[in-house]
Parts: structure tokens; C-alpha cells; sequence
């Protein structure tokens, strides 16, 4: 099965697509010197008030493409494309990256999980997070924002997260059968996991995905262990020692 056309625009970095250096919006909300549109509010005025504000986070369509800003439009046009310039300079910025943490945060809790280390990536289950599990089944439109909320660390260089996010997916999926439907399944197999632009890392995803398909268990401890391996080793896959049958 061929990878959807903004997939394959994501892995060759938006080929042909150039710098505006004019365009410096999200970087200056991220600096939290400019408010983003149309809610008129500061990125720490959002963190501050719109955390566990469900309902809000739910039916308000304008604030995803301020707060995972990537070289894409999107449907909120008082919002401006991820510029190259502002990508090089936000992952320079720690102010800003803990900024981008929060703002993870804020949709890992709408999403019923929680950032249990933000050095591997590894995620749990918030408290509540069966009610949170069932509004994402039944807003499909929140398979798009994830995919939006991916590529958006992908650009700021914290593909750890991304790899946190799906295998933790998997895991429910596989050992809970949690977060289990075939619309959530296709959104994580076609457009999630292929958000990685490591290469190793995005093969032995889909492989460990694949696998998980065909019935195989991916456990917690799985889990766990596979996001450890690649902050030690900074790669996710098993060496050929670790896969070879002795």
C-alpha cells in the first residue's frame, strides 16, 4: 500500500517548499510574544487554562495549528505554515521546547495519557482515562490532530516522543485491546507510524506494529524496554545479537 501524499511530502522534508523569513509566527508564540488566532491568547494562557477544559479542547478547531505548527496549512487560515528558519531556532530555544513539552502534555491528558519520562518518551494511562479512551473512538477527527501533533515533534527533534506515543498505543491495543478499532488502526498504520523520519526506527515500528496485527503481544514490559534501548543505544531496533536465536 502506497504512504498518503503528506506522508511522503513529510519523509522528503517538503522537497522544493522554501523559507519564508518573513514569517516568524509561530516562533514568536512559542516566545510567547505574540497571541495566536482566533482565541487571542498567549501559548502560557492556554497551558494555564485549557488543561483538563475537555470540552474545549474538543470542539475548538483553531489552536491545534498554533500549538503543533508544521510546513503544512491547515484549516485554521489565521495560522502560518512552519518555516525552516523558525524550526532552527525553536529546537534551539529550551524555553521553548519546554513550552512544546507542555503543550504534548496537554494533549496526552485530552487523550486519556500521561508523559511518564520525557527522556525516552514513555507513556501511562491518566487517571480518568477511560472516558478519554472513548472520546478519542468516537471523534475521529482527533486521528488527524495526532498525526499533525507527530510531525511536530518530528520537526523540533523529539522523534523519542513519537516513538513513546505509538508503542504505548500498541501496547494497549495488543495486551488491553484498548484503542482498538479499525479507524483508529488505519490512522496508526498508515499516517503515525510512518511520522518518523529515522529510518531504522520507522521500519522496526512497523515491523513490531505488523507483528502486533498478526496477534503477537506487545507487552508493557516490551514497551518499556524498547524505549530504553534507544535512549542507551539511540537506535530502537535490537542489534543482530539480540534478534539472533542461540
Amino acid at each position: 500500500m502506497s504512504l498518503p501524499r503528506d506522508i511522503r511530502a513529510f519523509l522528503s522534508h517538503y522537497h522544493g517548499q522554501t523559507d519564508d523569513s518573513q514569517a516568524s509566527d509561530n516562533l514568536l508564540f512559542y516566545q510567547n510574544r505574540l497571541r495566536c488566532q482566533p482565541d487571542d491568547l498567549l501559548i502560557s494562557e492556554i497551558h494555564q487554562s485549557w488543561r483538563k477544559d475537555y470540552n474545549q479542547l474538543e470542539y475548538n478547531h483553531g489552536y491545534i495549528q498554533w500549538l503543533f505548527p508544521i510546513r503544512e496549512n491547515g484549516m485554521n487560515f489565521e495560522a502560518q505554515a512552519l518555516q525552516l528558519h523558525e524550526a532552527a531556532a525553536m529546537k534551539e530555544d529550551s524555553d521553548i521546547i519546554e513550552r512544546i513539552k507542555a503543550s504534548y502534555e496537554l494533549m496526552l491528558d485530552f487523550y486519556g495519557m500521561c508523559l511518564v519520562n520525557f527522556e525516552t518518551g514513555l507513556i501511562g494511562r491518566s487517571e480518568g482515562y477511560k472516558t478519554r479512551y472513548q472520546n478519542l473512538l468516537q471523534a475521529p477527527h482527533n486521528n488527524l490532530r495526532i498525526t499533525r501533533i507527530l510531525k511536530c515533534l518530528s520537526e523540533m527533534d523529539l522523534e523519542h516522543l513519537n516513538a513513546g506515543f505509538l508503542l504505548h498505543v500498541l501496547n494497549e491495543q495488543s495486551e488491553h485491546k484498548q484503542l482498538n478499532t479499525s479507524l483508529l488502526r488505519d490512522s496508526m498504520d498508515r499516517w503515525w507510524a510512518n511520522c518518523l523520519r529515522n529510518k531504522a526506527d520507522r521500519e522496526w515500528i512497523g515491523l513490531t506494529i505488523k507483528k502486533g496485527r498478526h496477534g503477537e503481544t506487545f507487552s508493557r514490559e516490551k514497551y518499556e524496554a524498547s524505549l530504553q534501548r534507544r535512549k542507551e543505544s539511540g537506535s530502537i531496533a535490537e542489534s543482530q545479537l539480540e534478534c539472533t536465536d542461540t
